[in-house]
């Protein structure tokens, strides 16, 4: 896709942050009903096995959606998306995890997330 500004990642974060939410909605839904569909697994409200594999086929479009704008989603539980950028002659990630009110975060390409970094 390119690479993103910080403005422009930051704003794709915000046209994002919907789609975040209820993967991490989903997620925790589909989370209780596969432990509900185990054996010994407690009843839960959400439903059954029609559910969870719904809820699964739902997470894996939410995956897609944050995929197809160019960013990169790296972790799941929790969710870590990064935003390919440079800054000055480094290639770099801009890093949004789960948690983070907005997108103020990078590590170098080659650092990964243990480099991660306050933006400047």
């Amino acid at each position: 896709m390119g690479l993103f500004t910080v403005a422009e990642a930051r704003a794709e974060l915000a046209r994002l942050r919907p789609v975040l939410d209820e993967l991490v909605r989903i997620r925790a839904d589909a989370a209780e009903l596969a432990a509900s569909l185990r054996p010994g697994g407690r009843d839960t409200e959400l439903g059954g096995l029609p559910e969870w594999k719904a809820a699964q086929a739902r997470l894996d479009d939410l995956m897609a959606a944050v995929q197809a704008t160019g960013a990169e989603l790296k972790g799941f539980a929790p969710l870590l998306v990064d935003f390919p950028a440079t800054l000055g002659d480094d290639d770099v990630l801009l890093c949004w995890i789960e948690g983070d009110d907005e997108l103020s975060w990078y590590h170098r390409v080659d650092l990964g997330f243990a480099g991660r970094r306050p933006l400047p």
